[in-house]
């Protein structure tokens, strides 16, 4: 089996979610490539020689450039937050690295769009981490709606629920600020939805959004708290400058039309990432805290049995299931990053293309700028 050096900089939550992906794929996955984890990077050395260890990698770095520009590294995986991505990608492509990138794709359209034109003219593979794509359940629902199953699309219907910000003692962390964020829900979990919706019903055309603040200050963090920190409350405080919901309508380009929630202020929704489609046919329907079921209702069973029935995505029938464990048994969140790297590996042993890549997060980042300037102007966008 041939093996490609991975560098990957950033090592907290995506950093380990990424780095199981890594670990895990060519154990569960019959592939000619496999993944060598090489250089991990992050600014404290103390941190991510700790987190070297622990995950397998074998040299650590602090500097990114070095290991962008390292000629024994084939393969850079961006674990950062969105506003790091920028300049780590377009080192990356230009020093001919393959890189793996989680989302949202970039901070701003215009940084989408230059990354993805690097990546273009290096030649070298992109691929943009919405792992959802990569659950056996939604992958199911997608050759459902391919084989007409549910016939003509009429409706979407998307939602992300987190509650993680409703305490208002929570600190004012990176998320919560424009010039790391650009901006909430809209731009972290949105983005999610919107790639669901390209990659199940097609092209949105039209937005319409809605954004507000529920608390507008919050404390200064302490140093080393993050997201999910339970830190002590600090007097001094900030201004929150990003959206704390977000609600869109849009209008597909098949003439289906869908709405889209994400908010931070849905008390006791821990990670509700759910979806609904309603077709001619049939519909279907998801929910993340319940990934490894799918809801399918059909027109087509007779009258006396017609009702949504619940498929669970556990056979070996099902997709990437058949790699895992007996029929029956689940699989869980970690599932999706091990796929996204199984399938990114194939992609570069057969010299194909992987999506969701670049050009999907450019697409995804119109639709969420859109929807931004809807809220400011209070009028209907349409996409170019």
């Amino acid at each position: 089996m041939r093996s490609m050096n991975v560098g990957i900089i950033g090592y907290r939550f995506m950093g380990k979610a990424h780095s199981n992906g890594w670990l895990k794929a060519p154990l569960f996955f019959d592939l000619n490539i496999k993944p060598e984890l090489k250089v991990a990077c992050g600014r404290n050395r103390e941190a991510v020689e700790a987190f070297a260890q622990k995950w397998g990698w074998q040299r650590v770095e602090t500097d990114w450039k070095k290991v962008v520009e390292d000629p024994e590294i084939d393969i850079v995986d961006i674990s950062l937050p969105q506003h790091l991505h920028y300049e780590v990608a377009l080192a990356a492509a230009a020093n001919g690295k393959h890189i793996f990138c989680e989302k949202p794709l970039a901070h701003s359209l215009q940084q989408a769009e230059a990354m993805l034109k690097a990546a273009e003219d290096n030649g070298v593979l992109h691929y943009l981490n919405h792992n959802y794509r990569r659950t056996p359940a939604v992958q199911l629902a997608k050759q459902f709606i391919d084989e007409g199953k549910i016939g003509r699309i009429f409706h979407w219907r998307g939602a992300y629920q987190q509650d993680w910000i409703v305490d208002p003692n929570f600190p004012l962390t990176w998320q919560l600020q424009k010039e790391t964020a650009h901006a909430g829900p809209q731009w972290d979990l949105n983005s999610h939805s919107v790639d669901l919706a390209h990659f199940l019903v097609g092209d949105i055309k039209t937005v319409s959004c809605l954004t507000t603040n529920f608390i507008t200050e919050r404390p200064l963090p302490r140093q080393g708290e993050t997201a999910f920190s339970k830190g002590s409350v600090n007097t001094e405080k900030g201004k929150v400058t990003v959206e704390d919901a977000a609600l869109m309508m849009v209008e597909f380009e098949n003439g289906a039309i869908g709405s889209f929630e994400a908010t931070r202020f849905a008390t006791g929704r821990k990670n509700a990432h759910t979806f609904e489609i309603y077709g001619s046919k049939g519909s279907l329907a998801f929910n993340l805290e319940r990934m490894n079921e799918l809801q399918y209702f059909s027109n087509d069973d007779p009258d006396n049995a017609q009702g949504f029935r619940t498929i669970m995505a556990t056979e070996s029938s099902h997709p990437y299931v058949s790699h895992w464990w007996p029929p029956g048994h689940i699989i869980g969140y970690e599932h999706g990053f091990v796929h996204a790297v199984a399938d990114f590996m194939e992609a570069l042993d057969k010299k194909e293309t992987i999506t969701p890549n670049f050009t999907d997060g450019v697409r995804i980042l119109k639709v969420l700028e859109a929807g931004l300037a809807s809220a400011r102007s209070g009028q209907k966008v349409e996409l170019s």
